[in-house]
């Protein structure tokens, strides 16, 4: 018991002064190590070590750089442009194009809210413009971000694979199909509610032929080969993260000076942009591997395991006991603090009980994803808002996101009930 009170008083005494929630994990942990292992805080700086020598995490700041890039040469403009014919005489229209645009950007930025907000500046404008209601556009452009988290090259799976030590390849692989079921089950939202309600998205009936469909494409094509290429490599084990994202970032400035309008001076902005994010994320990682020692250490994970065993829950309880945890803490913290955060304990406690941890990483990545849609501190919905300059308000957003918090909720049960979703890719190519 007084391992837990020092456990959640730490944290709470700790980030309740408005310290960074990297240091509130890393004294938490800290002061575990001291009083509870007889002052064995060295632990901690052999942990630290060892995670950032890893050669697995560092792919993160080369694909946050990647991603940075491609987001700032103006492509996204060229990419909204070559999908919207293919919806056009589709109910619900350039409502598709946003779902299948953010589809495409999760592959470029491996970030919610940078896919979110780089479609939404083109898209939102241009809907309005059209007479689409704003509404259903800010739901779709937040329900459309979260794919970024799911489609790789993920920020969640690279830094979950190397705080667990869990292929990248094969995370990578096992987020393409339920990423895109999660993209086909929003447009099929989109589908029934446009045409109930025609007046949201106005019809364009102008003939598209298939050639003028795919001449948009020839101005993005060079985007999509550095992303199977990128992807393609780590998943069909060519090349590590590490080399893939390395080799991917010189021609993100090529394809971008080339096709897009990448200057030397976006450039820079990219970079800085990066070493802040990282720098971000990183102290995140920093404290919570502290915070994992500590647990580690005194071994509570099999604690828990044998309280679970004792208690007479199922699995299935326990998983729905960690889901439910998760979209509350999703209220009140980012999807990637959140996850960093919680994986000492929920990492081991869900391998402990058999499930797989490719598995786990996808399921975590959802239920993270829908944090970013759920107020108060959904960013995904923060950051729409502003893009529209107060003309949706932000209780306006989350409601309209209602239905994509639903059908991620959805995604986790057919997952539960059909684990094959996530892991036919990852057996079949590893």
């Amino acid at each position: 018991m007084s391992f837990w009170l020092t456990l959640i008083g730490g944290l709470l005494a700790t980030a309740s002064t408005g310290v960074a929630l990297g240091v509130a994990l890393g004294l938490t942990g800290l002061t575990i190590l001291h009083f509870f292992s007889n002052g064995a805080t060295s632990l901690a700086i052999d942990a630290i070590w060892n995670v950032f020598n890893s050669f697995t995490l560092s792919a993160v700041p080369m694909f946050i750089l990647l991603g940075e890039i491609l987001l700032r040469s103006g492509i996204s403009q060229k990419a909204y442009a070559a999908f919207s014919p293919l919806f056009r005489r589709v109910p619900g229209g350039l409502l598709h194009t946003n779902i299948a645009v953010c589809t495409l950007f999760g592959a470029v930025s491996g970030s919610s809210l940078s896919t979110a907000a780089s479609v939404g500046l083109v898209a939102y404008p241009e809907m309005t413009n059209r007479g689409y209601d704003k509404d259903t556009i800010t739901g779709s452009l937040a329900g459309g971000g979260t794919l970024g988290l799911l489609i790789p090259p993920s920020l969640s799976f690279l830094i979950y694979g190397a705080l667990t030590e869990t292929s990248i390849g094969r995370l990578f692989a096992a987020g393409i199909i339920p990423g895109l079921l999660a993209g086909l089950l929003f447009m099929a939202y989109l589908l029934v509610k446009s045409i109930r309600n025609p007046h949201i998205a106005p019809r364009d009936d102008t003939p598209v032929g298939f050639w003028l469909a795919l001449r948009g494409f020839r101005q993005i094509w060079p985007l999509l080969a550095l992303i199977f290429a990128v992807i393609g490599s780590i998943v069909a084990g060519f090349a590590t993260p590490t080399e893939a994202a390395g080799v991917g970032v010189v021609l993100a400035v090529i394809i971008s000076s080339i096709w897009g309008d990448l200057t030397f001076k976006k450039l820079i902005e990219a970079i800085y942009q990066s070493v802040l994010l990282f720098t971000s994320v990183g102290f995140l990682v920093l404290g919570a591997t502290i915070l994992a020692q500590s647990v580690s250490v005194l071994g509570i994970p099999q604690q828990i395991l044998s309280t679970v065993a004792d208690s007479g829950l199922g699995t299935y309880s326990v998983l729905l006991i960690v889901v439910l945890v998760y979209l509350v803490l999703g209220c009140f913290f980012d999807g990637l603090s959140l996850m960093i955060m919680t994986l000492p304990v929920v990492f081991p406690l869900l391998t402990g009980l058999g499930f797989d941890a490719i598995w786990i990483g996808v399921l975590i990545t959802i239920v993270i994803e829908i944090g970013q849609i759920t107020p108060p501190v959904g960013l995904n919905l923060s950051v729409l808002s502003a893009l529209t300059n107060g003309q949706v308000s932000l209780g306006r957003v989350a409601v309209a996101t209602v239905p994509y918090w639903v059908i991620h909720l959805f995604m986790i049960f057919i997952l539960t009930l059909f684990p094959a979703i996530a892991l036919f890719l990852p057996d079949l190519l590893f």
